[in-house]
């Protein structure tokens, strides 16, 4: 877990990357489209659970290089989104979310699509 330090006019503050993949995470949940933040097919909420706790591998990585952040984010998409309108809204999204947040510069939104997700409305249907 690496720390973004910034010095502060009272001290200093030190933000966890994992605090930045959250925040990217929640970001590009608000995108429609997205239908999950994950390196995989979709999984029940038990197995989602049982794997962050192991930490096998996580759909948001976030690198500090010389100040700035690499993000990327593993996404699921909904089936008959627009890629790569959906993929400019998550990235735009994310970046002005963790600079905003966190003053943290964002150099890259990298996304990864791993996967499709039927709608579910077809799933609930007849």
């Amino acid at each position: 877990m690496d720390m973004q330090n910034m010095d502060l006019m009272g001290g200093s503050l030190q933000i966890s990357t994992d605090v930045i993949a959250k925040i990217a995470r929640c970001a590009a949940m608000e995108i429609d489209g997205v239908a999950d933040v994950s390196c995989g097919r979709q999984q029940s909420k038990k197995a989602k659970e049982l794997l962050e706790i192991v930490n096998i591998q996580s759909p948001v990585t976030v690198e500090m290089r010389e100040g700035t952040a690499d993000i990327t984010l593993n996404l699921i998409v909904r089936f008959g989104t627009c890629v790569p309108v959906m993929a400019e809204k998550v990235q735009k999204n994310v970046k002005n979310a963790v600079q905003n947040m966190t003053r943290v510069t964002v150099s890259r939104v990298n996304l990864i699509i791993a996967g499709l997700a039927a709608e579910q409305a077809d799933a609930a249907a007849e």
